[in-house]
């Protein structure tokens, strides 16, 4: 029975979020336990895009995410792939209707990351939309489960959260991106002489967003709101350890939150929301 390929997909879809993220697998593990699978699989999709165009060095990385992109088309298709990821992935994109044009979206960003380029302001804004913004409205299109009132309602907020994450994810990966990949995602800045102003300015933008999507998170319906606000709390905790250090610094390694701070950051995060306190 198929049933039984579809539950070997889900946990691959598992494992690949629980390999490659932590702080989104402490987020869905504080979903309600019929919002989790769908997660995963919306992650494992999004991940093994990110990885061909970020990790796969020495391969062909255009052809190997042309070739995902039409693998994704003829799955969602078929409703069938034997790749478990893009299996378990098409089966949520026909249970929850998720758009195909989030999708294209998604894959073109990815895209952009083939080739090494510096960011004016309109490719900023089709980047982050593209890389983080739809995939915060695929996974509201699950947690508002066919409530199209309520999720055109949040869609600002859930876009702002996704556009916060993937900020922070800049700045934690600015070495990477600049020495290794030759990426410089911020406009008007120069890495070479990256400066306090600089840096501070880039902090007040990521402020102003987790401001927003905060009140997004406070409306969301209580089956999504707790794992939720655990991905913001630990993004919370992450952007506020860079904002504290000088520009100099992010610029000569990767900033990360020890996994003992982790385990804390989830107990204080579910007290919060279960004291009322977000």
């Amino acid at each position: 029975m198929k049933s039984r390929f579809d539950k070997v997909s889900v946990e691959c879809s598992k494992l690949a979020t629980r390999t490659y993220s932590t702080s989104f697998s402490l987020g869905i593990f504080f979903l309600a336990q019929p919002l989790r699978d769908p997660i995963y699989a919306v992650y494992g999709f999004v991940r093994f895009a990110d990885e061909i165009v970020d990790s796969f060095h020495g391969f062909h990385k255009k052809e190997l995410l042309e070739s995902f992109g039409k693998d994704t088309e003829q799955a969602i298709h078929d409703r069938i792939s034997l790749n478990p990821i893009l299996n378990s992935f098409q089966f949520v994109v026909h249970k929850y209707k998720i758009r195909q044009q989030w999708i294209d979206i998604f894959l073109d960003s990815m895209a952009m990351d083939l080739q090494e380029q510096e960011y004016d302001y309109e490719k900023y804004q089709k980047y982050i939309y593209g890389s983080a913004e739809v995939v915060g409205l695929m996974c509201l299109h699950v947690f508002t489960e066919g409530d199209e009132g309520l999720f055109e309602k949040l869609t600002p907020y859930a876009r702002k959260l996704g556009s916060a994450f993937q900020k922070v994810n800049f700045l934690r990966d600015v070495q990477a991106d600049n020495l290794l990949l030759g990426r410089s995602y911020f406009p008007d800045v120069d890495l070479e002489n990256f400066s306090k102003n600089e840096k501070q300015r880039i902090e007040r933008e990521i402020e102003s967003d987790f401001s927003e999507a905060l009140k997004g998170i406070k409306m969301l319906p209580q089956s999504s709101q707790n794992g939720v606000y655990m991905a913001y709390y630990y993004y919370l905790a992450l952007f506020r350890k860079i904002k504290r250090l000088p520009a100099e610094k992010i610029l000569k390694e990767r900033i990360r939150i020890p996994n003992v701070q982790k385990i804390v950051l989830m107990i204080t995060s579910n007290l919060r929301y279960k004291l009322k306190m977000i």
